[in-house]
Parts: structure tokens; C-alpha cells; sequence
């Protein structure tokens, strides 16, 4: 954990009070034959003129999981997010600063040893219509949002599951940051410790990864998507990793 990015102070603890409603998001077994808004891998659903995106190494990076999100999820409700992830590089984020902000196209930094990111994050308002191509490599399978109450427990941490909005369960000392452009990044989504995505058979393993088979995100760690209310920019979500 970077302690120059950590948002302790009253106005950082204050907005990450406000308590988002809560979605599990469960994954279903059925491969899908036709896109989807909420899946893992599948069609991604772009905005008009967004191009699918790409690792610093140039490759195209695996779309791992999209979904709607709800509208009664504050500033991001009616939002699609799409979160993408490199099959050939797998390590954990590091945040770069600037005068106790992330730095502008923080989402473009450099990410040491590599000279730029591994992944994109995309918070997008215009996506009406699936890509012309499916992702290659990830199993398509369909995601399900169920509400549930995400009340924190004695810790003041929420539930550790693959959700939406509600309240983080950090695994060390919660971290807030603020955005290139001012505003506070709120916690919108949560993807477990360890959690695993099926790709089709013969492909080449992931670095780091369980084996054969799965592809995973930043190390296994579990990851906290920190994104701006601001909508300053569709790539404008950081995610948090810890262990």
C-alpha cells in the first residue's frame, strides 16, 4: 500500500461513508451463443469510437468481464463497465503522483518494470451495440446481478465476494484516492482474491497465473475498482490491490 496515495482525512473518510447499494455478481455455466451485456469475455458492448484496447506490448488485451451497471448506484448507475486485462502480463498496479493527486492519465502511467499498463478499465455511457468480433480467448458465460445487503461487520468491511457498489472488504488498511481532476474516486466494484476466468483449450499460460486453462488479474490479488464520479474520462477507474 502507497501511504502518498492513501485518502484518510475527513474528506476522503466522510464520501467513502455513503454507503453504495449492493449487487453480487454470479457467474452462470451456460456459454452464451449471443452477446450480452453482462457477461465474462464475450461481444464488449464500446462506445463509438473506442477502439478495443491494447497492452503496452501491443497486444490485445483479453476483455475479462462487462456489465450494466444498476442506476441506483450513484454517480455510476447506467454506466457499462468493461474491465480488460493482458494474457501475457500479469503483475500488481502501482499508482504514480503528482501534488497528492493520481497523475493525469494516471490509467496510462507507467506501471514499473513495464512502460505502461497492462489492462483498461472503461466506465462508458454510448455503448448501444456489441463489437463486431467476441473476445477470442476468455469463455463467454453470462453474469447475474442479485441485490443484497452489504452490511460491514465488526471490521467495518463488507462482504469479500465478486460485486457491485456496497462496502469494500479491504484486506489491509482501506485506500482512497483522488482523481487527476479533483474529485475523490468512490468504490464501485470488488473482484475477490484468487479469482479465475476460463479460456479456451490449447492457449498459451498466463504468467503467474494457476496454470493451463484460467487467466487472472493482477497477481490474484483481491482488487477494490476505485472509479470518478467526475466521469472525467471512460478510463478515469483505478484498481486498488491487496492481499
Amino acid at each position: 500500500m502507497t501511504s502518498e496515495g492513501e485518502r484518510m482525512g475527513e474528506q476522503g473518510a466522510g464520501e467513502q461513508s455513503a454507503v453504495l447499494p449492493a449487487y453480487a455478481i454470479e457467474v452462470g455455466a451456460d456459454v452464451l451463443d449471443r452477446p450480452v451485456r453482462d457477461s465474462v469475455g464475450g461481444r464488449p458492448f464500446l462506445d463509438d469510437g473506442q477502439e478495443w484496447p491494447v497492452c503496452f506490448c501491443g497486444e490485445r488485451l483479453a476483455l475479462l468481464f462487462q456489465l450494466d451497471v444498476p442506476e441506483d448506484l450513484g454517480p455510476f448507475g447506467g454506466d457499462h463497465l468493461l474491465v480488460f486485462h493482458c494474457r501475457a502480463h500479469n503483475d500488481a498496479s502501482e499508482p504514480e503522483f503528482a501534488g497528492g493527486r493520481l497523475v493525469p492519465g494516471y490509467w496510462d502511467a507507467p506501471q514499473p518494470p513495464y512502460p505502461g499498463p497492462f489492462w483498461r478499465i472503461l466506465l462508458q455511457r454510448q455503448a448501444a451495440l456489441p463489437a463486431a468480433e467476441a473476445e477470442p480467448d476468455v469463455c463467454a458465460l453470462p453474469l447475474t446481478l442479485r441485490p443484497f445487503l452489504d452490511a460491514p461487520g465488526s471490521r467495518g468491511i463488507g462482504a469479500q465476494t465478486f460485486k457491485l457498489g456496497g462496502t469494500p472488504s479491504w484486506a489491509q488498511e482501506p485506500e482512497y484516492y483522488t482523481c487527476a481532476c479533483g474529485a475523490d474516486l468512490r468504490f464501485l466494484c470488488q473482484v475477490p482474491e484468487g479469482m479465475e476466468f476460463a479460456v479456451r483449450p490449447g492457449l498459451p499460460e498466463q504468467p503467474y497465473s494457476v496454470g493451463a486453462g484460467m487467466y487472472g488479474m493482477f497477481l490474484g490479488n483481491e482488487v477494490y475498482l476505485m472509479a470518478c464520479p467526475a466521469h472525467c474520462d471512460p478510463a478515469a477507474v483505478w484498481p486498488v490491490n491487496q492481499n
